[in-house]
């Protein structure tokens, strides 16, 4: 098919709705298994985005390639991937629908996850969970261990690491790991340069910048893209910093916010869940979003879609981030001396209420 591929031509070659197959590519709602087998095959089929692999009789190949992966040997001892994660993964978090993806995938090459949380004993002591067995384990996954230290003691195991997501300290000091992310800054550089042709200029970003790669990259590119469309950054209107441990994030950020002195017209922050602080501290105040302050998130969380006004925010595919694991992860397993990589996978805005009508149109 000539041109980029749609979630409306998918659904024209099934003869679906455009709302099934956007359920079944984002694994959102609720479809029959053989719809949603059936859409996704069709999206590979199609070469849809990054669907780079299909599901082939119990088996994975790339969609343009006619090499398969192979399962794991049935007399390999290591057919476990162990998933390693500082906090508990719910509903909201974008790795859950990415490791339901990543699981499903893997189990069809012969491999199984275990799960292991890291607890704080865990990070100060660099010890591994004792749930953890090093003679069953192909490879380590990390989700949201943020922890430098305890990345580079991991990295010394002699097994394939993927952390998805990263801490900031390893643009400084790499480490022999793959890294897995999501696409951080176009949808914020088309923010910002909606709001210059609306006449928008003051601008905030609010977030921890060094909380983790992605807040980074996020941070980085609200400032890039205030460099590239001439606009001032204004550090009045920035709430950046660590806040002080044991001070509840949400009364961090009210303590900011009563202490400016004229608020920006937008604040970009680094995800949805800063942005619902946001609005509840803006709502305290008397402060209304989007006509006196408007706010953009990012992940697009199943809360950003209820809240008053629903968030403008960049929609992470966590399908296609389940899948590109999967492709990471193996190569390193099936290759363990190519050079590492940072993968990253490609998120779309999403213009919804708490940004005013016409930035859409922008």
């Amino acid at each position: 098919m000539a041109g980029r591929v749609t979630i409306q031509d998918i659904a024209d070659a099934l003869g679906l709705s455009r709302n099934t197959v956007s359920k079944a590519i984002n694994n959102t709602g609720i479809l029959a298994e053989a719809t949603k087998e059936k859409v996704l095959r069709k999206a590979m089929e199609m070469g849809y985005k990054s669907f780079s692999f299909a599901n082939i009789q119990g088996g994975i190949r790339p969609a343009h390639s006619g090499t398969a992966l192979a399962p794991v040997a049935e007399n390999d001892p290591r057919k476990e991937i162990a998933l390693f994660t500082g906090m508990f993964l719910d509903a909201s978090h974008f790795a859950s629908t990415m490791l339901d993806k990543f699981q499903h995938e893997l189990s069809l090459l012969g491999y199984s996850i275990t799960m292991h949380r890291i607890m704080p004993e865990n990070y100060e002591n660099l010890k591994l969970p004792l749930s953890f067995h090093e003679e069953h384990t192909a490879a380590i996954v990390c989700v949201e261990v943020f922890n430098y230290p305890y990345c580079q003691m991991l990295c010394t195991l002699g097994l394939p690491v993927l952390l998805v997501d990263a801490p900031v300290s390893t643009y400084t000091e790499p480490l022999p790991a793959d890294i897995l992310l999501m696409e951080n800054a176009s949808g914020i550089y088309r923010i910002v340069k909606a709001a210059k042709q609306k006449g928008i200029e003051r601008i905030g970003f609010v977030g921890q910048p060094l909380h983790c790669r992605s807040f980074f990259e996020r941070y980085m590119a609200f400032r890039e893209a205030m460099y590239l469309y001439s606009l001032p950054i204004d550090s009045s209107y920035c709430i950046t910093e660590l806040h002080e441990h044991g001070v509840h994030y949400r009364d961090y950020l009210r303590a900011h916010v009563k202490k400016m002195e004229t608020l920006p017209e937008l604040f970009i922050c680094a995800n949805d869940f800063v942005a619902i602080d946001m609005l509840v501290i803006l709502r305290e105040m008397g402060i209304s979003c989007p006509e006196d302050v408007m706010l953009t998130g990012f992940d697009d969380s199943p809360e950003s879609k209820i809240v008053t006004p629903p968030l403008t925010t960049c929609h992470i595919h966590c399908q296609l981030i389940g899948m590109s694991a999967v492709q990471v992860i193996i190569g390193r397993i099936r290759q363990p001396q190519m050079n590492s990589r940072t993968v990253h996978a490609e998120t779309d805005l999403i213009y919804r209420g708490s940004t005013r009508g016409e930035f859409e149109n922008a």
